[in-house]
């Protein structure tokens, strides 16, 4: 097996870099303004793993997707896609404090699917202005 070499210094960006270049890019919600584009027809997606949601709990009437096959679920061109699938589908990605979500929105984006965004807090935030 051959070693990879590290990358030029130039390219190297560290987690904080590439979380604000994910969140520069999207519109956050509120959970309360997520309850609302659910209300007008937007899909939220908890994306946190079973053990999560079963510790922590998790609102209701959201769809429940894995960060690990997130985009293959909502890439219309996959051949994993959920019939839901569009590049025009309003996605509201939620995880257990707003981390994930941001990154997991961004590459729904860098997918086409342009009105992905997160719960600004998530799951955490939702449970505290909202209640659970």
């Amino acid at each position: 097996m051959t070693a990879l070499a590290a990358p030029p210094l130039a390219r190297r960006r560290s987690i904080a870099d590439v979380l604000e270049d994910a969140r520069s890019r999207l519109d956050r919600l509120t959970p309360a303004q997520a309850v609302a584009a659910r209300a007008a027809g937007a899909v939220v997606v908890d994306i946190r793993p079973a053990a999560q949601r079963a510790v922590q709990g998790g609102p209701d009437d959201v769809l429940v997707i894995e960060r690990n096959v997130l985009e293959w679920r909502l890439d219309p061109q996959s051949d994993a896609a959920l019939p839901i699938a569009s590049y025009d589908l309003e996605v509201v990605v939620l995880c257990q404090e707003g981390f994930t979500s941001s990154l997991a929105a961004a590459a729904l984006q860098d997918l086409g699917i342009h009105r992905a965004t997160d719960v600004a807090g998530g799951w955490a935030a939702w449970r505290d202005e909202l209640g659970a």
